[in-house]
């Protein structure tokens, strides 16, 4: 019979992976709270006509990269490709209009059929935030300064750069969309052929791909600043105002887009060079239109989301495992007094592990290994003295602790096991 391994662009996240994943979900999940946003959970999986309606059924992600299938009533259901649609969907269900604005926080697993790379994998994992009901640029300002606060906070805001640009208003979008659609037809030969089924249903899509023949006439095509009106320049305008009184460094990039057509004004992305082609960490822009397309009132929405796998790879090993106390019975009739010593400890904060099975020399390579900051070894001879044994896993140094107030004694022998108590 063939080992088992985990299914293709999915990965087991083991001890080291799972504390970084939780490092980056606890550092956004308070930022956020910070920010008012409350967390919300929505289901892994939704009807594909909530993703298809969102993300276009001639996306890629609708066309090529969703896992959908038949329930047994016969309904295509699909797993969450991204966040946002799911969250309009429960902003609808719930009859949520009337309490606008909502600030929500989100945190999950996401699911993509595409190649798997460094940081991304068919299963995957995402923070981000959605605003709904706000219309003015203090929304997009909120929501960019927010990730610019929760990257600050992973020590990863001097490794990544904001790129931001304007899709202007529905009008100025009518009329880039036209222009594009002039300049791309006098080269439709040249097109890839998705880029060829996107130019009358999509232009603005073409400006993602990924082709070089696409990327070469992409670099001669019109510009989006050329067709804003007046008041999608004022919106942005206040955009970069009020970054630069925040001091939040950005770039303009004019060929930053969003290829739907809910989406409008502000796009952004932060990104780096240090993950090779897999160069964005966090991106988002304003969509008002959405949830209206999606038979909810008319609603301004504005958001972002990151890949946890991909701002775990940029993180330096900025969380250490934390560092336990090993406590070491030297024979069984110890085990009953020394689980109730490792609980005490336990109960006062202290990481606090039990050695398990083995003679006092085995059990002490196995508490080193393990990375213990010290072993507490608990024998005959201390029970006599009503005391225990400290030995420092660093320096190998031993001392007896008196039991009564074992707590105070090790944190006075030994003080930087206080970085391991809570």
């Amino acid at each position: 019979m063939a080992s088992l391994q985990p299914v293709r662009g999915t990965h087991d996240l083991l001890a080291e992976d799972q504390r970084k994943h939780h490092f980056v979900i606890a550092a956004a999940r308070q930022a956020a709270a910070h920010f008012g946003y409350a967390e919300i959970a929505t289901p892994i999986f939704e009807f594909t006509e909530v993703f298809k309606r969102t993300l276009g059924e001639t996306s890629d992600v609708v066309s090529k990269e969703m896992y959908s299938f038949q329930t047994k009533g016969e309904k295509e259901i699909s797993l969450r490709p991204e966040g946002t649609a799911g969250i309009a969907r429960a902003f609808i269900s719930n009859g949520l209009a009337q309490t606008t604005p909502c600030k929500f926080f989100y945190q999950g697993p996401m699911f993509r059929h595409e190649a798997p790379q460094a940081g991304r994998y068919r299963q995957f994992h995402q923070i981000g935030v959605e605003l709904l009901g706000p219309e003015t640029a203090l929304g997009d300002i909120e929501v960019i300064s927010l990730g610019d606060h929760i990257l600050k906070s992973l020590g990863l805001r001097d490794r990544t750069t904001l790129e931001i640009n304007t899709l202007g208003d529905q009008d100025s979008r009518q009329a880039y969309r036209a222009a594009l659609v002039q300049y791309f037809q006098g080269y439709k030969d040249q097109l890839s052929e998705d880029s060829q089924n996107r130019l009358e249903r999509n232009p603005l899509r073409i400006l993602d791909s990924k082709e070089e023949s696409d990327r070469a006439l992409v670099a001669e095509a019109p510009l989006f600043d050329d067709y804003l009106n007046s008041t999608s320049k004022d919106f942005f305008a206040q955009v970069c105002d009020a970054l630069a009184d925040l001091e939040i460094p950005f770039q303009r990039n004019p060929r930053l887009v969003r290829g739907l057509d809910y989406y409008c004004h502000t796009a952004f992305e932060f990104t780096t060079d240090a993950l090779g082609s897999q160069g964005t960490v966090l991106a988002g822009g304003r969509y008002d239109g959405l949830i209206a397309m999606m038979g909810g009132p008319k609603t301004a929405g504005v958001g972002w989301a990151a890949g946890i796998e991909r701002l775990a790879l940029l993180a330096d090993p900025v969380l250490a495992a934390p560092r336990p106390v090993t406590l070491i019975p030297v024979t069984s009739a110890q085990e009953s007094l020394a689980l109730k010593v490792v609980t005490d400890l336990r109960r006062q904060g202290f990481f606090a592990d039990l050695g398990f099975s083995g003679n006092v020399t085995k059990r002490l390579k196995r508490a080193h290994k393990n990375g213990a900051r010290a072993a507490l070894i608990l024998g005959e001879d201390e029970l006599a003295e009503g005391k225990i044994t400290f030995r420092d896993l660093e320096s190998g140094e031993e001392t007896r602790l008196p039991l009564e107030g074992l707590g105070v004694s090790l944190l006075e022998v030994c003080p930087d096991v206080k970085n391991s108590v809570s």
